[in-house]
């Protein structure tokens, strides 16, 4: 009787590991199968969205989402295949998400500043900006944070919440761009002719444009002598090399001419009683 009941357990335990073997392997084959679908799947829309010259930004947006739900649909399938109630395990994930929404409310304030960055498009993956402080080139426009590499190449994230809450300049928005600057010269020279000088010189660099013309007054004074206020207008690619070229030229120009050096000077008047 005792040899009966212990081959009956051996059965029951040899056909439950045999089913959960089963389960298991055939659970790890949907995981792989629909892992592969999923990944066919994200083929097929991003090749049909770029074939619609969807913006990559977008476009990343939409990757991720379809990633994200179609991953958790699959998890939701293999659970349902062992029993697993899965309207059970939605409703612990609609409470998870309460608790992890209250505990991370400042990154699901970045999510969603982000998806208003992508629908308003302020800016754009490539355009030059000044974000939060900060001026750069927009790498990357992510779902929580946006990459900003800066001129002298420091890669900056920026979460995406303190971007839309700040002010946003964007120098790529326009054709063109004017470069400011100012130029001290000697109360001894002769503005109107420093000026006429200048139109001529800086008008003969390539990349200043000839539209809008090139902008040069007299800013202020002060005991040195007048300032000027030199303006020209460049491509947004050609900023910094104009900015440079044009201060190099101003300095030659004013050396060629015998111009005076500005220094500043102060009279001193003495009375003996």
């Amino acid at each position: 009787m005792k040899d009966i009941d212990l081959d009956r357990v051996q059965e029951i335990l040899v056909t439950a590991a045999t089913d959960i073997g089963l389960k298991i392997l055939a659970a790890i084959a949907l995981w792989v199968i629909g892992r592969w679908l999923i990944g066919v799947s994200q083929k097929l829309i991003r090749v049909a969205l770029e074939k619609q010259q969807f913006d990559p930004t977008l476009l990343r947006y939409v990757h991720s989402i379809v990633s994200i739900t179609l991953n958790v649909l699959l998890v939701i399938g293999i659970l349902g295949y062992f029993g697993i109630q899965t309207t059970s395990f939605a409703a612990l994930l609609a409470t998870a998400g309460i608790a992890i929404g209250a505990a991370w409310a400042g990154l699901l304030s970045n999510f969603a500043a982000g998806v208003f960055l992508i629908v308003l498009r302020p800016f754009k993956v490539g355009d030059v900006i000044t974000a939060s402080g900060i001026t750069g080139t927009v790498k990357e426009i992510g779902i929580f944070s946006s990459t900003i590499n800066t001129s002298d190449h420091i890669v900056t994230i920026i979460g995406n919440n303190k971007i839309l809450s700040d002010n946003i300049q964007n120098f790529s928005s326009s054709e063109y761009r004017r470069v400011d600057l100012k130029y001290q010269i000697s109360s001894a020279t002769n503005p109107e002719e420093a000026i006429q000088l200048l139109q001529v010189k800086l008008s003969e660099i390539p990349k200043v444009l000839s539209e809008p013309p090139i902008e040069i007054n007299i800013l202020e004074f002060n005991l040195v002598g007048p300032v000027l206020a030199v303006r020209p207008y460049c491509n947004n690619a050609d900023y910094w090399s104009v900015y440079f070229e044009v201060n190099r030229v101003m300095a030659k120009a004013f050396a060629d001419a015998g111009y005076p050096t500005p220094m500043a000077s102060q009279n001193m008047i003495v009375k003996q009683n």
